[in-house]
């Protein structure tokens, strides 16, 4: 098994990105996800934009904001209250896969396109994730994230101290779930095992929802 520690990097933002001072989860998560693909320089013709509002919408729930492009600035509010240039349909369960769109179909493949951010290297993820939830209350002192592969197991850890816990599980459901791409209950499905005590789990659903919507 390989070992190695990583530090968390941040790039400077590009991008003006604002939400709702009380943001719904749907808002949360959109504004999260285009912080993260400013931050990693994805999609940033989109984020440029002069112009154009989007309606995004949960497949399976009445969720929805609406995202307005403005000289660089980008705002997120909750609800869809004006009619707008173009509508994505997303699956929020499912890393924001599309499933249905409206209007202009320009801006709305180039609202998606901002919303299907890659994921880094496991690795870089596991660090930032630790760097942003550490300090999350009854987060143990280390994190040992172990990524199973075709070639074998590889193991990082961050933090040092008595107390500790270890997410096992493929490079992607890794990666899913220390960028707040999937719910823990998602990543569980993707083959993640989380191993630790039961008050551990509970501190672990936490720090990924911070994660996930930037709590």
């Amino acid at each position: 098994m390989n070992s190695t520690t990583l530090p968390a990097t941040d790039a400077a933002p590009r991008a003006r990105i604002a939400i709702d001072d009380d943001a719904t989860p749907i808002v949360r998560l959109i504004g999260r996800t285009l912080r993260d693909a400013d931050r990693l320089g994805h999609a940033a013709d989109v984020l440029a934009r002069s112009c154009g509002t989007v309606a995004v919408r949960s497949h399976t729930t009445p969720q929805a904001a609406t995202v307005t492009f403005a000289d660089g600035a980008v705002t997120v509010t909750g609800g869809v209250f004006a009619p707008t240039d173009a509508t994505v349909v997303v699956d929020l369960d499912d890393r924001l896969a599309r499933r249905g769109s409206d209007g202009d179909p320009e801006l709305a493949d180039a609202m998606h396109r901002a919303l299907q951010v890659p994921l880094p290297e496991w690795r870089e993820a596991a660090a930032r994730f630790w760097d942003i939830t550490r300090g999350v209350p009854g987060v143990p002192d280390v994190l040992v994230a172990v990524a199973a592969g075709p070639d074998g197991r590889e193991e990082a850890r961050f933090g040092s101290g008595p107390s500790a816990y270890r997410i096992v599980g493929t490079p992607d459901a890794l990666a899913g779930l220390f960028t707040g791409t999937d719910f823990l209950l998602s990543a569980l499905e993707r083959g993640l095992r989380v191993q630790g005590s039961m008050a551990q789990l509970s501190t672990m659903t936490a720090a990924s929802w911070k994660a996930r919507f930037d709590v």
